[in-house]
């Protein structure tokens, strides 16, 4: 066996050792055109040709950028959610038998994670919406409905947002592309987005809070995990859940309609998928973003109403903000 063994490795290294000139031929080539390329994308990227480009897309760009920034904005818009604060403690183990109880490192100590037993977490799992509001400390009051409209429409913006950056920005790739060399299209795809001056949009979901239930047994033994991402569906859940039960007395809170995903759809409908202060809409930019807008805010008690709404770019949404 060993021989045999010995035999196949002698084989390889007979090969290897035929072709070895061949290996460091091809190696050295390579690493010539490796460089060569990277001095010309340098030198390229240097150039009159490609400055004069990135100066007649400039605006675009800023555009971009611009647009960027205000979607890094409105994903901080979030309405913090605590839970009671009971204080710490360490469980010192002195078992005879000094079990490992590893699920005991799962037990995490975070105002987004709730404690519990199995048997609230099972129910959570049924009613996430309900449990959340009952362990999260969400009141089911107006106050509550408002904030949580405010973040829907919030976060909405920021995943139309950031389609339209991406369809925008191809776009202005698109109008440029033929007068951008092809081993640069080809090789630097990212360095050249860079280079043009577009900004990194981060696409991921982070900002989107995540609430746990976790339960971890008395013996450390085994545990369990339920998590209720608050994101745009969620949301949408929550906001019916807080109406539902919130018993209204007064007959302008009865006519409230609820900012939902509906609702923003049938208000960009209403007034034609333009700006109601511009006038600037998706016939001129097809890739505009456009908001829904508290014509009297949230803040001085303007309520969610289809007279109350009005349809805005997010530029002109951005310069309002909460002024009548």
């Amino acid at each position: 066996m060993i021989y045999i063994v010995y035999q196949i490795f002698s084989g390889i290294f007979t090969i290897i050792g035929n072709n070895i000139d061949v290996l460091i031929i091809a190696g050295l080539s390579g690493m010539v055109l490796v460089i060569a390329y990277l001095q010309y994308s340098e030198i390229y990227f240097k150039s009159k040709k490609f400055n004069h480009i990135k100066e007649s897309i400039s605006e675009h760009t800023n555009n971009c950028n611009e647009l960027n920034h205000y979607i890094e904005e409105l994903k901080r818009s979030y309405v913090v959610i605590e839970t009671y604060n009971y204080g710490t403690a360490e469980i010192i183990d002195n078992s005879l038998y000094n079990f490992q109880r590893k699920e005991r490192k799962k037990d995490i100590q975070s105002n987004k994670t709730h404690r519990c037993s199995a048997i609230v977490l099972k129910n959570a799992s049924d009613q996430p919406i309900k449990y959340l509001c009952k362990y999260f400390n969400i009141e089911k009051k107006e106050e509550s409905l408002s904030k949580f409209e405010k973040v829907l429409n919030d976060f909405t913006s920021v995943e139309q947002g950031k389609d339209s950056i991406r369809k925008e920005r191809d776009f202005i790739l698109s109008s440029i592309y033929n007068s951008i060399p092809l081993l640069i299209r080809k090789f630097s795809p990212k360095k050249l987005t860079r280079k043009l001056g577009f900004e990194t949009v981060d696409i991921s979901d982070a900002y989107i809070p995540t609430f746990s239930f976790q339960y971890v047994s008395a013996g450390g033994n085994s545990s369990s995990r339920l998590d209720i991402k608050l994101n745009i569906e969620n949301l949408n859940h929550l906001i019916n859940y807080l109406n539902n039960a919130i018993k209204w007395t007064k007959s302008i809170a009865g006519q409230r309609a609820l900012m939902t995903s509906i609702l923003r759809e049938e208000i960009k409908e209403r007034d034609n998928y333009k700006c109601c202060s511009c006038g600037l809409g998706i016939e001129d930019e097809p890739n505009l973003l456009l908001e829904i807008d508290h014509i009297v805010p949230l803040s001085k008690r303007g309520m969610t109403t289809f007279d109350n709404l009005q349809t805005l770019c997010w530029k002109c949404n951005r310069t309002k903000g909460s002024k009548l």
